[in-house]
């Protein structure tokens, strides 16, 4: 590749600090960019970006590269935050990840570089991108660490997006992205990879939405219709969630059900019209497994659907590939999946996203799921 003014995303964290370095290295004009997202509680203990924009300035000058602090906390609000909130009143769960993927660092910050003049821009994150001269296509692939894969949370990007992008750690296995960061002296080389979404941090995620959401209490019943407690609002659940149910001593209550009786309870259905969350008890129970689904809002690497057999598709980050059939929906952006083996606890408003190998094709968001 011909030297290129690239402009890369400095989050404060390792894995885009090695973006930075690895392509000044190959002989790049390279600019950081650090992105403010968030500002409404930005002293508080759980929002790292002060500390974050440091880590990436400090970064910066170890590499001898400029770095640019741009503040996206309007654009984040209208096209990320407005839509997380508007899913959870609806019962759903969202994933602001895709979204602030899409709507942020492919929308904004990618025009925002081009107004720098940019050729391209590189980010962090752990997948990989080529063009196939035999479909004349640009495709999103896995990152080469299975563990770091980040392809799932990019599954939205379009030729466009993916023909102006470089990832450059994709191609590594995260213990050699640490490693290059402490031979080159980078002062975030041993940092805590961030967790959490980056507008709630490390946070208890239901103090959050309470400022929010407005708190609706209603029964929590089991399979027999029995009533089990009261729930704070079902927007503050999500299907298979385990914890914090408050119904962990029912078990004592000499249900029938023999040895099951000290199965964990889990999070089955949301009836929103009656404001009643349904819990069963045991991983495997019947009303977690889903043989099918159907997603709306898609979107195609490719730009078109893709074929309708051989693919895997995950329902949810960090599980593996579920071979699954394609079936296009009646109506534009609207697909159905139908898999080999039952799927746990199948969300909607999480992204389905589908894949050949290890080509990510794209996907779509989960409105409904059948056993």
């Amino acid at each position: 590749m011909n030297k290129q003014r690239i402009v890369v995303g400095l989050s404060g964290g390792v894995d885009s600090a090695v973006t930075a370095h690895l392509l000044k290295q190959q002989g790049h004009e390279v600019i950081g960019i650090f992105m403010k997202n968030w500002e409404d509680d930005d002293d508080s203990e759980f929002c790292s970006s002060r500390q974050d924009f440091l880590d990436a300035a400090s970064v910066a000058d170890v590499l001898g590269i400029e770095i640019e602090h741009v503040n996206f906390a309007a654009e984040y609000k209208d096209r990320v935050f407005a839509e997380f909130l508007t899913e959870y009143q609806a019962g759903r769960t969202p994933n602001p990840d895709v979204l602030c993927n899409a709507e942020i660092k492919f929308k904004a910050f990618l025009d925002h570089a081009m107004r720098l003049g940019a050729d391209r821009i590189a980010t962090g994150h752990y997948a990989r991108a080529r063009f196939n001269p035999a479909t004349q296509k640009h495709e999103l692939l896995k990152g080469l660490d299975p563990a770091k894969d980040q392809s799932y949370f990019l599954h939205r990007l379009n030729q466009a997006q993916i023909s102006k992008t470089l990832f450059p750690v994709g191609e590594l296995r995260k213990t050699e992205v640490r490693r290059i960061a402490e031979e080159i002296g980078l002062p975030n080389a041993k940092k805590k990879d961030s967790t959490g979404i980056c507008f709630i941090g490390e946070r208890p995620f239901r103090e959050f939405l309470n400022r929010y959401i407005s708190r609706e209490p209603g029964p929590i019943k089991d399979e027999r219709g029995r009533k089990l407690g009261t729930h704070v609002g079902l927007s503050f659940y999500t299907l298979g969630q385990r914890q914090g149910l408050g119904i962990g001593g029912v078990k004592e209550k000499g249900a029938q059900r023999g040895s099951g009786d000290h199965s964990p309870w889990f999070v089955a259905r949301k009836d929103i019209p009656n404001n009643t969350l349904w819990v069963v008890q045991g991983h495997d129970h019947p009303w977690l497994q889903y043989r099918s689904l159907q997603a709306d809002n898609a979107s195609w690497v490719a730009g078109e659907p893709p074929a309708q057999s051989g693919l895997g598709a995950k329902t949810r980050y960090r599980q593996a590939d579920a071979a699954c059939t394609f079936e296009p929906g009646a109506e534009a952006a609207t697909f159905g999946l139908n898999f080999t083996e039952l799927q746990w606890a199948v969300t909607p408003g999480q992204s389905a996203v589908l894949y050949d190998g290890e080509v990510c094709l794209g996907g779509g968001i989960i409105s409904a799921a059948q056993a």
